[in-house]
């Protein structure tokens, strides 16, 4: 599953840091992150007091406004805020309009300059992004997770306006994503919603908890919490009268297959449910395996690394107290700091990698996910299912997944199941040439017009005409 390496956690912490004469460097600062494709617009607000400098960040594409460094530092002309709530700090150097730096988060760097004037993001060419008016009601809406006290902001685009239309709602990956799932400079969901809509067939998409117009917070939600809102959808479009409450169905794309199959089994509510890169494995395989092969880390005793991630998954997918467990990984980290140091990124001592890792490994979504088996789900769902996974999915490969959800399936009695590997098509449903993630922003196309093509006919097969 995509993880995305910037996640932000807002925490309130205050502290004041004295500061030398230098640059002016009070006010507002504008860049764009960018990390693996996905550019994260960043702004920086930095005060000085009587007792030194104080400063937030606030990260508009995620809806995050206001989040606090809890160290300013300013000596010998170099900049040094640290955010300890979500294991980050930036280092730069100031100029009169700018800051040359690096962002540092995760055990990655990056590069990040500021400046003065508001920064664009990257233009990519991306044909396939529809363009207004379009031939189609569009038609922006909130519905409320009871459960969880928060509101979901999203889209509903309808055929036009007047009718009793099937729908799906959009189930977006793992990360604070967007109502349009938007990542790696595209925005599969909103093509996918725009073909699907052309044909005949409502279509709901909404930003994730606590990401862009939704309330909540995402970084403490595991997939149990995100089948929660997808229920709150569900709830949602059987209130409308434009709907067939009888044909709402349910796309998720990789953790979103994983997340639909939970919400099948909670409800009689949903009529067909279709998986695009699904897992059919306990997370904590897919997690061995990504950090076995997914980033082309370069050690240079590769049985060592591979030892060391198998032994980070047993630990932290293990039923042990979440203290015993940070004592072991911890401990761990530090007995293969030989292997780790190759990976050190520059400006990060070991002991800050090793609190960011060991704290990513014991987030509530990753303990979650670790012992999650989706064939426990798979097994009891039958309704119609069409599972997509790409030839080239480095992230859900198709031989290690299909076989189970196909055997699972088999095992609710299920009579109508469409298992495909598409060829050519990575994880994002793009015709690549390795399936690599960094080919993922290269590629102009969006979204293959084969597997749209898939989806949309499958799904009118099965619902009324």
């Amino acid at each position: 599953m995509v993880k995305k390496i910037i996640t932000f956690i807002v925490g309130l912490v205050c502290l004041l840091i004295s500061s030398l004469e230098a640059q002016d460097i009070t006010g507002g600062w504008n860049g764009v992150l960018e990390v693996m494709g996905t550019q994260v617009t960043l702004v920086f607000h930095i005060q000085e007091t009587d007792s030194g400098y104080t400063a937030t960040f606030d990260s508009p594409d995620q809806g995050a406004m206001g989040i606090p460094f809890n160290a300013v530092e300013y000596n010998d002309d170099k900049l040094i805020l640290r955010a300890a709530n979500i294991g980050a700090f930036y280092e730069g150097v100031p100029a009169a309009d700018s800051i040359s730096g690096i962002w540092n988060q995760g055990g990655q760097s990056f590069e990040l300059n500021m400046y003065r004037e508001k920064v664009e993001k990257k233009a990519y060419h991306r044909p396939q992004e529809p363009e207004k008016p379009y031939p189609y009601v569009e038609e922006e809406v909130t519905f409320e997770n009871k459960r969880d006290s928060l509101t979901l902001a999203g889209t509903l685009t309808l055929p036009q306006t007047t009718g009793l239309f099937p729908a799906v709602i959009l189930i977006s990956g793992s990360g604070p994503q967007n109502r349009n799932e938007e990542v790696f400079g595209h925005k599969p969901f909103l093509v996918l919603a725009d073909y699907l809509t052309r044909q005949g067939i409502a279509v709901l998409r909404y930003d994730d908890r606590g990401t862009a117009e939704s309330t909540g917070n995402h970084a403490t939600a595991t997939s149990q919490d995100f089948a929660s809102d997808v229920m709150s959808a569900i709830n949602y479009l059987k209130k409308r009268e434009d709907i067939n409450h009888h044909e709402i169905g349910l796309i998720g794309h990789s953790e979103g297959g994983l997340i639909a199959p939970i919400v099948v089994n909670r409800t009689d509510d949903v009529a067909f449910m279709i998986l695009l890169a699904g897992t059919g494995v306990l997370g904590k395989e897919i997690s061995r395996m990504q950090g076995r092969t997914l980033l082309d880390v370069k050690v240079s005793d590769r049985d060592a690394y591979n030892r060391f991630i198998d032994k980070t998954i047993e630990i932290a997918s293990s039923d042990k107290s979440t203290d015993a467990k940070k004592v072991e990984l911890t401990q761990l980290y530090h007995n293969s700091k030989e292997v780790l140091n190759e990976l050190l990124p520059d400006g990060i001592d070991f002991d800050t990698f090793v609190g960011q890792q060991v704290e990513g490994a014991l987030r509530p979504w990753s303990q979650f996910f670790y012992n999650h088996d989706p064939v426990d789900e798979l097994s009891k769902i039958t309704i119609p299912v069409l599972s997509l996974i790409g030839s080239n999915d480095v992230q859900v490969p198709p031989d290690m997944n299909h076989p189970p959800i196909q055997k699972a399936l088999e095992k609710a009695g299920n009579k109508d199941v469409t298992i495909k590997e598409l060829p050519g098509l990575n994880h994002m449903f793009q015709e690549s040439e390795t399936g690599s993630i960094l080919e993922y922003d290269e590629i102009e196309q969006t979204f293959s017009p084969v597997a749209i093509q898939e989806i949309s006919s499958w799904i009118k097969a099965r619902v009324q005409k």
